[in-house]
């Protein structure tokens, strides 16, 4: 009655513990990969006024374009004749048209493990293959590690800097020895930067220009709060890009009109304070929990992935729920369930609750 392919994957687990937020009463809740923040006020005026002037309906398929040449601009792909972009419905969007574009059936791409589900489970719908390469301990990107995945069937490489779970980011160094392992192979990389905005000590660094064949996801939803809004992007090299647009036609058909104006807003934003505001939430719940639990401190995004003490992401969750905290087990982001994730886009005031759960949870461990 169903088919094969809706069979290959499960709900994410991400949002198994978000309907289970429903069904708690008053629950402290650091599961969501969601801002706490709402959507600044100049954006949510040029929605207002873009519904207002009526463009409320299709727009060409790739978007709007003031929207692609500033998301071009953004991303230091202006002027660059070999690029393009396509505005999507959102970065899993935009993933799921540039799976579709470059993999056939069979295909091999190497995720991160740790890893965001969609990289696993969107490769299963179009019958390609993920495989991975180990990122433990320090969430680094090792080219040695990445290089130990390919086969002769690899087609792309997929990296996250800042990473979702683990805030890892990737340094220039790291990138160039990606990239030159990609040249060697022929292989595409697919880069996941849409927590761009949230880089704290170190700085952020694209693989865009260093070879031809990267692409680069992004969007606005986690920098403006816009989650819901389902505005993204891709870039990449044209050709892909014209692939990506001929797919969106009959799947996505075009990102939210209204949406896409209002994006063009954000430049009147200043993403300095919001991302501040992040870097005291990240300090303020890593010395929290630094007495019990054993973590890398994230340099981006607004996660952290402890271990699990007692060694089982899961129990150790479950004993959290127990007491109306919510947070993710790490077999939801990897095959091996020795961690958890934490989401700090909270109060201040839900992470002191947050953490008061985490540290009689672990001290019940010991």
């Amino acid at each position: 009655m169903i088919s094969k392919r809706s069979r290959t994957i499960d709900t994410s687990g991400i949002r198994k513990v978000f309907d289970l937020a429903g069904k708690l009463s008053n629950p402290i809740n650091l599961s969501i990969g969601q801002p706490d923040f709402d959507v600044p006020e100049k954006i949510k005026e040029a929605a207002i006024a873009a519904i207002a002037n009526g463009k409320n309906g299709y727009t060409q398929t790739q978007g709007i374009n003031p929207l692609i040449e500033l998301v071009l601009l953004q991303n230091n792909a202006a002027g660059r004749a070999d690029l393009d972009a396509c505005i999507s419905s959102g970065v899993s969007g935009a993933l799921n048209l540039v799976y579709m574009a470059l993999l056939d059936p069979g295909d091999e791409i190497l995720i991160p493990d740790p890893f965001f589900g969609a990289y696993r489970d969107l490769a299963f719908l179009i019958n390609a293959v993920p495989t991975y390469y180990d990122t433990y301990p320090d969430f680094s990107l090792r080219a040695e590690s990445i290089e130990k995945g390919i086969s002769e069937r690899t087609k792309a490489i997929v990296i996250c800097s800042p990473s979702n779970p683990t805030g890892a980011v990737a340094s220039k160094e790291e990138l160039e020895a990606i990239v030159a392992l990609a040249r060697k192979h022929d292989l595409w990389i697919i880069s996941d930067e849409i927590y761009s905005s949230f880089i704290y000590e170190t700085q952020f660094c694209s693989a865009l220009s260093m070879w031809d064949k990267v692409i680069v996801l992004g969007g606005f939803s986690k920098a403006f709060g816009m989650t819901g809004w389902r505005v993204g992007f891709a870039i990449g090299p044209k050709p892909l890009i014209e692939a990506v647009r001929k797919l969106q036609q009959y799947t996505f058909v075009c990102a939210p009109q209204p949406f896409q104006w209002a994006a063009l807003a954000c430049t009147d934003v200043d993403t300095d304070l919001i991302r501040d505001n992040y870097k005291n939430k990240r300090d303020l719940i890593s010395s929290l929990l630094v007495s019990e639990f054993k973590f890398q401190p994230p340099q981006g995004a607004f996660y952290l992935f402890p271990e699990a003490p007692g060694g089982n992401g899961q129990k150790f969750v479950e004993r959290c729920v127990e007491k109306g905290l919510l947070v993710v087990p790490g077999h939801v982001f990897s095959r091996q369930d020795t961690h958890f994730r934490i989401s700090f886009a909270a109060s201040e005031e839900t992470l002191r609750r947050g953490a008061e759960v985490l540290l009689e949870v672990a001290r019940g461990s010991e």
